[in-house]
């Protein structure tokens, strides 16, 4: 079973945070996880300079300390009380400044967006979050089911690429952990296609229709058992038994991934997709490529991102 031991939770305001606040405590109790509560006040290092903008943050920082205090009163983990933080600056860089001075394993926030008519789910600032932190990012939505969630996993097939499939193996992991704790329904998407199929269906290419048909066919049949490996991996290190008792259910699907991907979400009612926002190790904060990223502004659900061990943000903590 995956463990986490240290949690952030970011509390927002003038929006419903039960949800993932209920998520947060439920996780740091069953995993016997320290829990830390923070919130933000947005405002830059410019603003801080006038005697005038100082005592305007004391009097926000005071008011958000009280909220944070307020939440927590009553609760305890361990035997310990939850610990509070008031953090002043541009949230997303102040929580991942936060993260990783405190190595945390986990940070669980709702998303803030509030208007139904935007075309994105995630705002401008949570898909920095998702880019930038180093460690895994769960963004609630205020309408998340807690338990008996259906959970979608998405892998990426790069067999050649030894980090990538370590990030498979530890979404797969922590998708099969939650779902085991939540007597939730796993299902399991990879989208394939084969590559340059339209180039190889070209007039001046030798190749027949056929050809490429049974080229295609092929291809379906490596990527089907390439994907039965990959979970039966996971798998075995919870027992024949455990899984008998999970059954995961797989989608194979056809197609480029950032569309496929939520159209599956959609199409199972997912409450919560599981997937790696694939940073290359060494080059802070990169995505390869945009699909990532298409596929977290195409969802409609709740999001767990996860990046490689060895991605490195280009958040840098001030040496104090």
């Amino acid at each position: 079973m995956v463990k986490f031991s240290n949690i952030i939770f970011v509390l927002e305001e003038e929006i419903d945070n039960s949800a993932a606040f209920e998520l947060a405590v439920t996780l740091a109790k069953n995993h016997q996880a320290k829990l830390s509560i923070v919130g933000t006040v947005n405002i830059s290092s410019a603003d801080q300079k006038s005697d005038r903008n100082n005592e305007l943050l004391r009097i926000l920082t005071e008011q958000r300390q009280e909220q944070l205090e307020s939440i927590v009163k009553g609760i305890k983990l361990s035997g310990e009380a939850i610990n509070t933080k008031v953090l002043v600056g541009r949230p997303f860089v102040e929580i991942i400044r936060e993260a990783i001075r405190q190595e945390s394993d986990l940070i669980i926030k709702t998303v803030k967006n509030p208007n139904p008519i935007t075309r994105y789910l995630f705002t401008a600032s949570e898909m920095k979050l998702l880019r930038k932190c180093p460690c895994p990012v769960w963004l609630v939505k205020p309408t998340e089911q807690i338990g008996d969630r259906e959970i979608l996993v998405a892998l990426d097939y790069q067999p050649e690429d030894k980090e990538n499939e370590a990030l498979n193996q530890r979404l797969l992991a922590l998708s099969i952990s939650l779902a085991l704790a939540d007597f939730g329904e796993l299902h399991v998407v990879h989208a394939w296609k084969l590559p340059y199929e339209s180039y190889l269906r070209g007039p001046h290419m030798p190749q027949t229709d056929s050809d490429v048909d049974e080229m295609v066919k092929q291809e379906e049949a490596s990527r089907r058992q390439w994907l039965a490996d990959e979970v039966d991996k996971s798998c075995k290190l919870y027992g024949e038994e455990t899984m008998n008792f999970l059954k995961p259910q797989f989608h194979l699907v056809q197609g480029d991934a950032k569309f496929m991907v939520p159209n599956v979400a959609n199409e199972i009612g997912a409450e919560l997709v599981v997937m790696g926002t694939v940073g290359r190790a060494g080059i802070p904060g990169l995505l390869i490529g945009n699909t990532a990223e298409n596929i977290l502004n195409q969802l409609e659900c709740s999001v767990l991102a996860i990046k490689p061990e060895q991605f490195i943000s280009p958040i840098m903590v001030d040496s104090q």
